[in-house]
């Protein structure tokens, strides 16, 4: 391939962590499809969880690279292998990781210097602020990427640029965010939790990653225009920055196998899952997925198998990970016994979007990641919110409070990621009960989130299609950079 400085070449740099690395894989094959070179750096575990996805796309003609780099995971105290936040051995090793991942900035650097073309721009996580300084030493736009959207991260702003949190004593009383144009409530741990956070080391990488964030060119966000309008023009006046929304990425997914294996191809549980699911009925059926990085006590797991079961509705259950505790309780009380027909309880990674967009799901109990989030609104799909950490909350009032398709189950407490292992807030049986049958309820309150989720949609489907906001987005963003291009290369001719 002939080296032309001229050929918009973008590096994306996602964190090791599936609700970024997805999406970002997504942006890639985006980019490219509209004729970019693109290259992804990562490590080897994580370059293996979506290579099928790149060799698909690479076979299609499309110009991307995955390059891997190593992690330095036993100079920080991490076993080999360890390169993904969801394979930490406990969950305050987080920190051990944000310390391998800043050893990452030469390395990174000697690669880029070797690449061709040479890179036109950065597209890094806001978790590597390292690459701001980097950027700026090889005379390279960096633009950053973050996991939520516009609502949530205008929320953060807030709360973090203002005295409100000082003024507020209590950690269970609510208080209204101010400056924003819809009444949204919440308690000092839930906005806190993320953001500057309660420890200093979580305090010390927010802090690096707003210093990062103020030399950039710009943010790109995996939403759209038409979701949060009025919050994407409030966050790019907050960080005086362009913002691009250019999402939902997933939609870039078409064929069976993309959407089956996406961001991880061990989600090799798709055909028997379609199958269960075409012998239900239309928009009867909740799935329940609390994510990658979430955690629950093997009493709240049972307790939610049973507020399932209490239901009477239909459900199909992911669990990525099973404890040997609640393996046993399921084979003395005989549960999935018990569940046989009308539950399907499932270990692994789901493959999430083939589900939520089967014709038989009609709710979801999500724990408010932004990926799922974007996913069922998508899909059309009412929410059963259960946060826990970091913006979920934040998420949770954009679904029940903005979007109004959404029905909380009462998860009150937060806790920090690194001590979400830690978690003693319960969700019982019953609160589950009464969450499923208010989501599924075919009155006039259910109807109205129903058609609210499906307009979304629709919204959404168009956001990503010719013409659409997203579409033009991307391409905004692109003749951006190319401009900043131009000037770059006009200034080397003119020095020369």
């Amino acid at each position: 391939m002939a080296c032309s400085p001229t050929d918009l070449h973008f590096v994306l740099l996602p964190l090791m962590a599936q609700g970024h690395l997805i999406p970002m894989v997504d942006m890639a094959r985006i980019l490219s499809q509209q004729g970019a070179t693109v290259t992804i750096i990562t490590t080897p575990v994580n370059a293996n969880r979506f290579k099928p996805t790149i060799d698909r796309a690479i076979e299609a003609k499309l110009k991307i690279q995955v390059l891997e780099l190593r992690l330095p995971l036993t100079e920080v105290g991490l076993p080999e292998g360890c390169e993904n936040f969801d394979l930490l051995p406990t969950a305050a090793q987080a920190f051990n990781m944000y310390a391998a991942m800043s050893m990452l900035e030469k390395p990174v650097e000697n690669v880029l210097l070797n690449l061709c073309p040479p890179p036109s721009c950065i597209i890094s996580d806001g978790g590597f602020p390292w690459t701001a300084n980097m950027a700026k030493r090889l005379n390279i736009p960096r633009l950053v990427f973050y996991g939520p959207g516009c609502f949530t991260f205008l929320c953060v702003h807030i709360v973090t640029h203002t005295n409100i949190l000082n003024e507020i004593n209590s950690n269970s009383e609510y208080f209204v965010i101010p400056g924003l144009p819809d009444r949204i409530e919440i308690t000092k741990p839930q906005a806190a939790t993320w953001g500057k956070g309660e420890s200093e080391e979580s305090t010390k990488i927010f802090e690096q990653i707003l210093e990062a964030e103020k030399a950039s060119s710009g943010i790109v966000v995996n939403s759209f225009d038409e979701l949060e309008t009025k919050y994407v023009k409030m966050f790019a006046m907050a960080k005086d920055k362009r913002v691009w929304c250019i999402g939902p990425v997933s939609l870039c997914n078409t064929s069976f196998q993309d959407i089956a294996e996406r961001g991880n191809q061990a989600a090799i549980n798709g055909h028997d899952c379609l199958k269960w699911l075409d012998t239900q009925e239309p928009v009867s059926v909740v799935y329940v997925c609390l994510g990658s990085l979430s955690y629950a006590t093997t009493e709240q797991t049972i307790e939610l198998g049973l507020g399932l079961e209490l239901s009477n509705i239909p459900f199909i259950w992911f669990i990525r990970q099973t404890s040997d505790e609640f393996e046993g309780w399921l084979l003395e009380d005989g549960y999935e016994e018990r569940i046989k027909g009308r539950g399907l309880l499932v270990r692994g990674w789901a493959p999430q979007i083939l589900i939520l967009s089967h014709q038989s799901i009609g709710g979801f109990v999500t724990h408010c990641g932004w990926n799922s989030i974007l996913e069922g609104v998508s899909a059309g799909i009412p929410m059963i919110t259960w946060p826990q950490f970091a913006d979920q909350f934040l998420n949770e009032r954009f679904i029940t409070d903005i979007l109004k398709i959404g029905v909380k189950i009462g998860m009150e407490v937060p806790v920090l990621f690194t001590e979400r292992d830690k978690c003693n807030d319960l969700v019982k049986k019953e609160d589950v009960l009464t969450a499923v049958e208010s989501l599924m309820n075919n009155g006039e309150e259910g109807e109205g989130r129903r058609k609210r989720a499906k307009e979304f949609s629709i919204m959404a489907k168009k956001a990503m299609e010719e013409g659409g906001s997203s579409h033009v987005n991307m391409k905004l963003m692109m003749d951006f950079i190319a401009q900043e291009l131009a000037k770059n290369t006009k200034l080397i001719q003119d020095i020369v």
